[in-house]
């Protein structure tokens, strides 16, 4: 591709003489720069790029693209200077890959919890509409078909990443791309290519401030999206989302409200059946339209009640939307149940549950539909190396809505997991039932084996469809599936 092409796709003036020179690629990493590309200076939290720009010049890097120039690292290479570097290399990264944004219907969610089911609700519902579709998010990054691209490394992904995967949709054909887009995306303008056609937002709570410092920041991060989009749905019945809807009145963007009360879209009279999942009407414009959603989990309702506005927005007829529900089979780590054993007398639920608001919801959801005399075990850890003060606050959650409690490993990281368990301790109600098993792996033994018995609901919070566990030395595999299912073969194989 030649610099002029890829620099004008990305509103870039081309320097003089490079015109009809090919590029060889676009880089934010010095140590992976090569002759004839273009490398772009990021100021991150441990790096700035700018430190780097004499070793790229040296590397054979043709464009520097940066925010500031120091000096005498200007020798060699032709300079840009742009405002806000991140935003050009998600520029140039959609332009590097034949510019897929502008050629998808990309729908984009945000919001603390629930983007992941929302996401992939609306995936399922335009497929059974016919449509061809692409997946970006926490469970990974799918193409048509639900081939899988790459595992996820975050949320959303980096720009070369994105881009590279949207544009492997574009070639495999896909209409629709249906994205989780993160906090930390929007204020790092990874998406900043990307004009979404549609955007939902769940709710916002209490996470990721170790990033963004306060909530209005954390806000402010996640309203980015609704300045890049044709349509927006909303859950009004969140404080946030109620903020959000209020401050588009004079946003072109067509944007429409959800509620379990009153709203453009609602969920009225929600029934939940038992831990098969719940019913409610939905009512649209046209009129109440009776919804089965086989998903356990009250929090499923709102997120099914948006992924239905946005499909009704887009000319899916009702009947399309109540039939890919009824067909769901449950999602990866989201309230997802678990039968490990032919034996096993007890339910098990797998889900990421990693935030107050978000562990509060799982249990307030679990309580609505047990037995009696069920009892609620909660197996859970807080994440290490993230904002200290959510986990005595999720203490206090488990101590109030849990039966027993057993805290444990999450995913430690540079942290001593003893230390993340005392910050939890802090919240835990010493006069309730509870248990300390530092060794995650231990704690669902002895959950499985030992402290659950007939009737019972043992939740495994906090990792959800993660199948690793990532402390000190790095990165190790760590299914919980596999680890209950050999605690049940233990328990009843004797």
């Amino acid at each position: 591709m030649r610099f002029e092409e890829i620099l004008f796709d990305a509103g870039l003036e081309c320097p003089a003489g490079l015109g009809n020179k090919i590029c060889s690629g676009v880089v934010t990493d010095s140590r992976k720069v090569t002759k004839g590309c273009i490398f772009v200076c990021i100021c991150g939290s441990v790096c700035d790029g700018h430190d780097h720009i004499e070793e790229a010049i040296k590397a054979g890097a043709s464009v520097i693209v940066a925010e500031n120039v120091r000096g005498v690292c200007v020798g060699g290479a032709a300079i840009i200077l742009v405002e806000n570097t991140r935003l050009t290399a998600s520029l140039l990264y959609n332009s590097w890959f034949g510019s897929p944004a502008a050629d998808l219907r990309i729908i984009g969610v945000t919001g603390t919890n629930g983007k992941t089911s929302t996401a992939l609700m609306m995936l399922s519902i335009f497929e059974e509409a016919g449509y061809p579709c692409g997946f970006l998010g926490t469970v990974g990054y799918m193409s048509v078909g639900r081939r899988i691209i790459a595992e996820a490394e975050m949320t959303t992904p980096d720009p070369m990443t994105l881009y590279s995967a949207l544009a492997q949709m574009k070639k495999d054909g896909a209409e629709y791309v249906f994205m989780e887009v993160s906090s930390h995306s929007l204020a790092q303008s990874r998406v900043g290519a990307i004009s979404f056609d549609t955007a939902v937002f769940t709710n916002l709570s209490e996470d990721h401030l170790d990033f963004h410092g306060d909530m209005e920041s954390y806000y402010k991060a996640k309203e980015i999206l609704f300045s890049q989009c044709r349509r927006a749905v909303i859950n009004i019945d969140d404080a946030a989302g109620g903020r959000l809807f209020r401050s588009l009145e004079d946003s072109r963007a067509d944007k429409k409200s959800c509620s379990l009360e009153e709203g453009d879209f609602c969920a009225l009279m929600p029934r939940p059946i038992g831990s098969l999942g719940s019913e409610y009407a939905l009512k649209t414009a046209s009129g109440l339209h009776r919804v089965f959603l086989p998903l356990a989990g009250e929090f499923q309702i709102m997120n099914s009640l948006q992924a239905a506005a946005v499909a009704l927005m887009h000319g899916i007829p009702i009947d399309r939307i109540r039939r890919a529900f009824a067909a769901m089979k449950g999602i990866s780590g989201r309230m997802e149940p678990f039968r490990g054993h032919e034996k096993q007398n007890f339910d098990i639920f797998i889900d990421y549950a990693h935030t107050p608001d978000a562990l509060e919801k799982l249990l307030r959801s679990v309580r609505a539909f047990k037995d009696d005399k069920a009892r609620v075990i909660l197996l859970f850890g807080c994440g290490g190396e993230r904002e200290k003060e959510k986990r005595s606050m999720m203490g206090q959650i488990a101590s109030r809505l849990a039966d027993f409690t057993i805290v444990t490993s999450d995913n430690p990281r540079g942290e001593k997991p003893e230390e993340i368990i005392s910050d939890i301790l802090k919240g835990i109600d010493k006069e309730k039932p509870y248990a300390v098993i530092e060794d995650r792996r231990s704690a669902i033994e002895y959950a499985v084996c030992t402290y659950a018995r007939r009737g019972d609901i043992l939740l495994l919070a906090g990792k959800g469809h993660e199948t690793y566990q990532i402390d000190g030395a790095g990165k190790h595999p760590f299914d919980e599936r596999e680890i209950a299912r050999e605690a049940l073969s233990k328990l009843y194989d004797k």
